[in-house]
Order: structure tokens, then C-alpha cells, then sequence
């Protein structure tokens, strides 16, 4: 499948870097969003590791319009240097019962109105994909019934309505504390989705953390995967690790680090095999690689993004030629 507004021209594939990212400055970590300076420092690293463009977070918008002056701007720089564009933007959604659930019918004029004025902040330039986690935390979920499921399929279909309108996917990740994260729960809430207006974005550490193999679910909904997110884990969640306010993956007390780059040492996810379902599918377009907490417990960023783009290069690249 060709995903839909890339423009991969004749390579099949291109990487995108999700610019999750710190440094180590002389009062502690810094974000590439500190600076111009800093930023640049980024951008010139992602580039010269060989990645094409990058993903950013919708939540930028307000360091994009007050120190690049909009989202356009902004791109100018990314493409100065050498980086093709922004690929896409995660709506990283500050859930909330009180306005913001999508299992309940009572908050959705509130995220309809607020994906018509965030579609409106992102108009100046070409997103691929607006990517969207599709439900509350799990612990506000719970117990997760198919009634739930299905009010929920039915707001994200009038949002990718939305999106559609602005010429931008709407594509759901599923994280492994969101509400919706299971195989069956999966399942079921894209058998409500219309296809036309509900995309899957696979990340390969998330479905396996939560116990879904990522690449058996990418081989059932190839046809409408609109885009990956390529990082590895080590770790299964067990017991109430999915249940843990505010985020699991800071909170969950078994696991320190959740998140490593592809190649690390006793990886759970099957790269070659996820790669080879790509191929087998005919996807043509953008894969973004995550470092998302990459400097816990002594990572580095760089030295993640450096190693996962010779995974990419070497290994993944020679399975798609």
C-alpha cells in the first residue's frame, strides 16, 4: 500500500526522526527547543545520521509561533538543513474526564472544536499524518466494554472527517496504558472506525509491551497503516504496569526503561520480520524512528539516533531494496 501524501519518489522508503531529544548542557538536559542554537545542533545531528525528515509534536506549536514565527517558518529551518520537511505531528491530548474522553459522547463537541482550530494552526504546511492516541489513560477507561469502544470509533471517524478536509490523515497509536491497547479491544475499534477517516499507526515497542505482536498486526491492517513508529523494549507489561497515573511509563515500578533503538541486545520486537511484512505489503513511504526517554539510566540520544539509522541502513534497507 502507498501511504496516502507521501512522496517517497523512487526509494520505497524514508526515515523520519520523532524529535524526541535532550543534551547534556552545563545545568543539566537541555531540548533541542532551548535555542536556535540548539536546535540547529539537532537538526544538523539528524541530518548528517542520514535521516530525510522529522516528526515533531502538535503541543510545539506555541515555541513554533513565537520563535519561528508559524509552522512554515519553522520548516524553512528544517530545510536549510538539508531535511526534506515535517512528516507528521502527534496531538499529545491532555486527557481529562471532564472535557476531554473520547468514551464519552459529553466531551466530544470539545475535541471536534478542538481539532477544527488545531487542523487551522497546522494549515501553512503539508502533514502526512496528524497521529493521535485514541483513548484516555486506561486507568480512566476501565472496565473497557465494547460500548465504550464504539463511541469512541465514532468520534475519531467525524475527527478524521476533520483532518480529511485538511488534506492530513488522522492515524491512532495505541500506547500500552492507553484504554484501547489490547489485540481483542484493538480489533474491535477498528471494525468501528471507517477506513476512509481512521488510520493505524503501528509503534512497534508499544503493541509489544502490551502483549500484541506488531508485526501480525501490521500483516491484518497493512491496508490501512498509514505510518510506523520503529523502537524496540525489552519488557512485557505485567500485573497493573498500564494502570499507573500519571504516565506508565515514568511510573510503572518494574521497569526503569521501557524504550531502546533498534539493534539493542535482547530486543522483543522482530525487525527483519517487520521490515519483510512492509516489502510483502508494498508500503511505500515514511517510517519514523522513536528514542522516546532515551537517555534513562545512563542512554544517550545521539548515540541511539546514530545507531538505529545504521540498523535502518544496513539491515532494514537491504530486506526492502
Amino acid at each position: 500500500m502507498s501511504a496516502p501524501g507521501t512522496d517517497a519518489g523512487e526509494r520505497r522508503v524514508k526515515w523520519s526522526y520523532m524529535d524526541h531529544w535532550r543534551s547534556n548542557g552545563p545545568s543539566g538536559p537541555v531540548d533541542q527547543w532551548h535555542s536556535h542554537r540548539t536546535m540547529s545542533a539537532f537538526l544538523k545531528q539528524v541530518k548528517a545520521t542520514g535521516f530525510d525528515a522529522i516528526d515533531t509534536f502538535d503541543f510545539r506549536i506555541w515555541q513554533i509561533l513565537g520563535d519561528y514565527g508559524g509552522p512554515a517558518k519553522y520548516q524553512e529551518m528544517v530545510q536549510d538543513h538539508g531535511l526534506e520537511r515535517i512528516v507528521n505531528t502527534f496531538h499529545a491530548a491532555d486527557y481529562d474526564l471532564r472535557n476531554y474522553a473520547p468514551h464519552l459522547p459529553e466531551t466530544h463537541e470539545n475535541i471536534l472544536e478542538d481539532f477544527r482550530v488545531t487542523m487551522g494552526r497546522w494549515s501553512e504546511i503539508r502533514l502526512d499524518n496528524i497521529i493521535v492516541m485514541p483513548a484516555t489513560l486506561y486507568y480512566d477507561m476501565e472496565p473497557v466494554t465494547a460500548d465504550k469502544i464504539k463511541t469512541t470509533a465514532e468520534l475519531w471517524n467525524k475527527v478524521g472527517e476533520i483532518t480529511a478536509s485538511h488534506g492530513v490523515r488522522l492515524t491512532c497509536h495505541h500506547e500500552f496504558f492507553c484504554g484501547i491497547q489490547s489485540e481483542p479491544d484493538i480489533e474491535l475499534f477498528y471494525e468501528h472506525t471507517d477506513p476512509r477517516y481512521v488510520s493505524l499507526f503501528v509503534d512497534t515497542a508499544q503493541h509489544c509491551i502490551a502483549g500484541v505482536d506488531p508485526v501480525a498486526l501490521y500483516r491484518r491492517h497493512a491496508h490501512r497503516v498509514s505510518g510506523f513508529h520503529f523502537k524496540d523494549t525489552r519488557n512485557v507489561a505485567t500485573g497493573d504496569d498500564h494502570r499507573h497515573r500519571p504516565d506508565s511509563e515514568i511510573m510503572a515500578p518494574t521497569t526503569g526503561k521501557w524504550f531502546y533503538e533498534m539493534g539493542t541486545p535482547h530486543g522483543l520486537v522482530d525487525f527483519e520480520a517487520m521490515m519483510t511484512a512492509v516489502r510483502d505489503n508494498g508500503y511505500r513511504g515514511w517510517i519514523s524512528v522513536e528514542h522516546d526517554k532515551a537517555n534513562k539510566e545512563g542512554g544517550d540520544y545521539s548515540e541511539s539516533t546514530a545507531i538505529s539509522r545504521w540498523y535502518a541502513k544496513n539491515v532494514l534497507e537491504e530486506i526492502y531494496r
